[in-house]
C-alpha cells in the first residue's frame, strides 16, 4: 500500500507540469489536446507493441473505455481553456476541488452512504484554494471552466474504477483505449470548433511541435499510468484528494518560469498548509485502515 501511496504522488508531481504547457503552447485549449492525446495513444502503441501486450478488448469493453476516455478529453480541454482564460495558477487551483465533486458523485453513482470525513477534507482543501487566492474573482471564466474541470475529472475517476472492475482490463490496456475514445471524439468535434472560432489556429507550429510531444509523452503517459495503477488499489477520493498537490507543483513552476506569483504572503502559505493537511490526513486514513485490516 505505501507503495501505491509512493506511486500515486509521482504522478501528482509530473502531472504539476501539465500547467506549464497550457501557457508554452500557443493552440487553444481543444486543439492542443487533440495533438496531446494523438502523441500518447502513438507512445503507447509504440511501447505496448515493443512489449507485446496489445490486444482487443471487445467491442462493449472498449465502449466502455472509451466513454471514460470522452470523459477524461474533456476535461483536459476545460483545464487548457482554464489556463488560457486566466492563468497557470488559478487553473491549476481549482481542478483541487474534483475532491469535493468526487465527495458529492460517488455516493450518488456508486449508491454508498455520503461519508461526513470526506465531505470535511473536501472543505478543507476548497478553505485552502480560497485563501491562495484571497478570494480573487477577477478570472471568473477562467475559474468557471476550472471548475468545470474538476468536475468532469470526478466523473472519470469514479467511471474509471467501476469499468476496470468490470472489464478486469490492466492500466496500460485501459489508457490506450481511452486515449483512442478520448482523441477520436475530440477529432470529430474540430470541423465545428474551426466554425465557431475560425480564426483560431488549429496546426502546431515551431516550438509548439517539441511542447507538445514532451506533454503527449513524459508527462501524459508516465503519470496517467501511474494514477490508474493506483486507482486499482485507491478509491477515487484518496487519488482525487492527492492531486490537490498538483496546483502546488504547478503554481512553484510558474513562479519561476512566468513570474505569476510576485508574493508569497501569509494567506498563500495559510492556503498551502490546509491543502497540505488534507492530503496528509487522508493519506494517514488509507495507511491506518489498511494497516489494521492487517
Amino acid at each position: 500500500m505505501n507503495s501505491t501511496i509512493i506511486i500515486l504522488h509521482i504522478a501528482v508531481f509530473l502531472a504539476g507540469w501539465t500547467g506549464i504547457f497550457g501557457r508554452l503552447i500557443s493552440l487553444s485549449g481543444l486543439p492542443l489536446v487533440t495533438y496531446r492525446i494523438l502523441v500518447s495513444v502513438i507512445v503507447l502503441l509504440a511501447v505496448l507493441g515493443g512489449m507485446k501486450k496489445l490486444h482487443w478488448v471487445g467491442i462493449r469493453p472498449f465502449l466502455k473505455i472509451a466513454g471514460c476516455g470522452v470523459l477524461l478529453a474533456v476535461h483536459w480541454v476545460a483545464f487548457f481553456a482554464s489556463i488560457q482564460a486566466s492563468n497557470v495558477s488559478i487553473g491549476v487551483a481549482c481542478v483541487a476541488t474534483s475532491c469535493f465533486f468526487t465527495a458529492l458523485f460517488d455516493p450518488l453513482i456508486n449508491k454508498t452512504k455520503v461519508s461526513l470525513r470526506q465531505i470535511l477534507l473536501s472543505f478543507i482543501s476548497i478553505a485552502g484554494i480560497l485563501l491562495i487566492f484571497s478570494l480573487d474573482v477577477r478570472y471568473r471564466l477562467g475559474i468557471a471552466l476550472g471548475l468545470l474541470c474538476a468536475a468532469l475529472y470526478s466523473l472519470f475517476s469514479i467511471f474509471n474504477i467501476n469499468v476496470a472492475a468490470e472489464t478486469g482490463e490492466d492500466s496500460s490496456t485501459m489508457l490506450l483505449y481511452e486515449l483512442m475514445g478520448g482523441v477520436a471524439f475530440l477529432a470529430l468535434c474540430i470541423p465545428l470548433y474551426q466554425l465557431i472560432f475560425p480564426a483560431e489556429a488549429v496546426v502546431p507550429q515551431g516550438n509548439d511541435i517539441i511542447s507538445l510531444l514532451l506533454l503527449g509523452s513524459v508527462f501524459t503517459v508516465v503519470p496517467f499510468l501511474f494514477q490508474l495503477q493506483a486507482l486499482r488499489k485507491l478509491n477515487a477520493f484518496t487519488v482525487n484528494i492527492a492531486y490537490n498537490l498538483e496546483p502546488l507543483y504547478s503554481i512553484a513552476i510558474a513562479a519561476i518560469l512566468f513570474g505569476e506569483l510576485q508574493q508569497l504572503n501569509f494567506s498563500f502559505w495559510a492556503g498551502i498548509f490546509l491543502i497540505v493537511l488534507s492530503v496528509a490526513l487522508q493519506t494517514y486514513g488509507v495507511i491506518k485502515t489498511k494497516t489494521n485490516k492487517i
